[in-house]
């Protein structure tokens, strides 16, 4: 007979997902985890409202809460979970053992991967069957982030998830409460018919006193049983026909419990995520700033000083990226590659760091120091952006009603990893180099979308060539053109003299010239295509116009510049960018007008991607002139530069 007594629980997972890059394998791993998390959850939370369908749900729900607020200590949860992802059926079966207060085992599997998870009182392994590998981490584990069954709950969710209102439920383990609660507050109603539970289109069934659940939907099914009978545990070591990759303990259970954490955080953020609070700040060097609901951080100074200051003001944003990308999306790029994500970001800063500017790697320390983070694993995630599949666009002359030259950036990257939560524009003053806008994520500081104070504009989109890492990251070519480039001219130098990485395409723009330039670049060419130009992977040249885009977004990029050409402002440069040219995963979209020193900004939140979000109008040489003292007159003083030499 199984003892009772009140512990938190575990889980052991092996899961297997259909095999897809990028974006679309991380949206389905992170719903297929999603869906199995918050079915287990609210697997009995629809309520009815009389006290016997009250009492007949608790009954049938003890099983489960028993378990799940820690109070057996031995059980085993097994079955299947089907969800429809994309219109295709997914199946996963499930199967978890807790053996103790630090022992479990979880397994899931798909057709395409798989994942074994193994812990004991000294030792941690993941195990990815179909890749042949182990990752084994033995010793000690940090505290605050270790997969320790007894207290699991606190640790896997956080205040910025609206699972973390369910939490205490559960650990209460106390089914009559829950039951009340249920059919009281959220009105679960009793089919006496089917014998079910029904709310707002999911139906659960319980069977074998309480002991098997089944949560059917339109879109998911989830069939597990729970049982007192375990099978003897098998040591963490034992993985015959597989390799072993050393870690440290700490490492890989860090990994996964911040992974599982934001995860969580993604799929059902709560209001600290989707209404955070706008808490303007001061700091030596730096100043944060909401400006009709977007983060504005204004720095200054030396690297050192603007790193320190990125830090300061964005500590939570910050560390809620480096979560997404090194933990969350790290875990998923793990189980599809089979290689230890952290390897092969070393592997690549190792490749990329000697042709990063000192100056940037002392800003990256400093920002790491003031974040309370290793040094070398912060220059490590800044080389992360890889693969953005994105849209550009330049129009001016003929093509505008002033001929004034817009120049129109879509990022359509990965909302599913949460970078939304960190989105932040900043407004920087490098000492003794070009002051810039720079449309990015906290904790990163290098650029993909930016324009500077000498009115030159810049946006990419990622193509092939991953690991081809023998040269200047991109995002620090960009970054270095905004600190560097007056003139398009200085540029296409920076790129043509840069060795580059992976295969990259570009808009460059200068509002001073009414010049805009495609850019297509590998390490090993590049090629320049002028405006009006015909290109074969772009199409007809269209007069005064870049475009640059891919497959059907191109065709309707294309076909909305030459519909509205000649009319095309402000407001029409926006709706070019809008849906389908900006895909569902839009991070970001910017319009800049470098004339002017304006751009417009739209980021994506957890329910719409940026093309359906507003745009924020932010005036570089305003904010410029903002800042204190030197900052602001070198900003007026370039201003009557250039204003002298049109």
């Amino acid at each position: 007979m199984a003892r009772l007594r009140p512990r938190v629980p575990s889980l052991r997972v092996k899961f297997t997902i259909e095999n897809r890059q990028g974006d679309r394998f991380v949206r389905r791993t992170a719903l297929i985890i999603a869906t199995a998390v918050l079915a287990l959850i609210s697997s009995g939370s629809r309520g009815i409202g009389a006290e016997d369908d009250a009492s007949r749900l608790a009954g049938e729900l003890k099983p489960w809460l028993t378990c799940l607020a820690g109070q057996q200590e031995t059980f085993a949860v097994s079955g299947n979970i089907d969800v429809k992802i994309d219109g295709s059926l997914q199946h996963i079966a499930v199967r978890l053992e807790r053996f103790s207060d630090d022992a479990f085992d979880l397994d899931l599997t798909h057709a395409d991967y798989a994942v074994q998870l193994r812990r004991r009182r000294d030792a941690t392994a993941m195990a990815l069957p179909l890749h042949k590998v182990v990752f084994l981490g033995k010793g000690a584990t940090d505290a605050a982030d270790r997969l320790t069954p007894e207290g699991i709950t606190t640790r896997l969710v956080s205040s910025a998830s609206m699972v973390s209102a369910y939490a205490p439920l559960v650990q209460s383990g106390d089914a009559g409460t829950v039951a009340l609660l249920l059919t009281g507050l959220l009105k679960v109603e009793r089919d006496a018919v089917a014998e079910a539970w029904r709310v707002g289109g999911v139906t659960v069934r319980f069977t074998e006193a309480g002991r098997s659940v089944q949560v059917a939907s339109a879109d998911a099914n989830a069939r597990l049983s729970i049982s007192e009978t375990v099978s003897a545990p098998v040591a963490v070591d034992v993985w015959p026909g597989l390799k072993t990759v050393a870690l440290d303990r700490a490492e890989l259970e860090r990994q996964l419990v911040r992974g599982v954490r934001r995860a969580l955080e993604i799929v059902a953020p709560s209001p600290r995520l989707t209404s955070p609070a706008r808490t303007a700040k001061k700091v030596a060097h730096g100043e944060l700033r909401w400006i009709d609901g977007q983060r504005v951080a204004l720095l200054q100074g030396t690297p050192e000083q603007i790193g320190t200051a990125h830090g300061q003001l964005l500590k939570t944003e910050a560390m809620r990226c480096i979560d997404s990308v090194l933990y969350s999306f790290g875990t998923v790029e793990t189980v599809r590659s089979g290689r230890w994500f952290r390897h092969k970001l070393d592997d690549a800063y190792a490749r990329l760091a000697p042709h990063i500017p000192e100056r940037h790697k002392q800003e990256t320390r400093a920002m790491a120091k003031s974040l309370g983070l290793e040094p070398g694993l912060a220059e490590t995630l800044n080389v992360f952006p890889e693969l953005f599949h994105c849209s550009g666009f330049a129009v001016f002359g003929t093509a505008t009603t002033n001929g004034k030259l817009y120049h129109g950036r879509v990022l359509d990257y990965m909302t599913t990893i949460g970078l939304q939560d960190a989105a932040t524009t900043f407004i920087v003053a490098p000492q003794g180099k070009i002051a810039f806008a720079n449309v990015g994520y906290a904790g990163f500081i290098g650029s993909v979308s930016g324009m500077n104070a000498q009115s030159i504009s810049l946006g990419e989109m990622g193509g092939r060539g991953e690991g081809l890492w023998d040269g200047a990251p991109m995002a620090t070519l960009m970054r270095r053109a905004l600190e560097e480039c007056d003139s398009l001219d200085a540029v296409k130098t920076l790129w043509r003299d840069s060795p580059r990485t992976c295969e990259y395409y570009y808009v460059f723009a200068d509002g001073k010239t009414n010049q805009a330039v495609g850019v297509a670049a590998t390490p090993e060419s590049i090629q320049f295509v002028e405006p009006g130009q015909g290109h074969e992977l772009l199409g007809a040249g269209i007069p005064d116009a870049v475009v640059l885009s891919a497959g059907s977004r191109l065709e309707k990029l294309r076909a909305r510049v030459l519909e509205r050409h000649g009319e095309i402002d402000a407001e029409l440069g926006q709706w070019l960018m809008s849906r389908p040219v900006a895909m569902q995963s839009n991070l970001h979209n910017v319009l800049f007008v470098p004339e002017d020193g304006i751009l417009y900004v739209a980021n994506a939140d957890h329910k719409h991607p940026a093309a359906e979000r507003p745009y924020v109008r932010l005036d570089l040489n305003a904010l410029l002139k903002e800042m204190p003292g030197p900052v602001a007159a070198t900003v007026a003083a370039a201003g009557e530069s250039a204003a002298s030499a049109n």
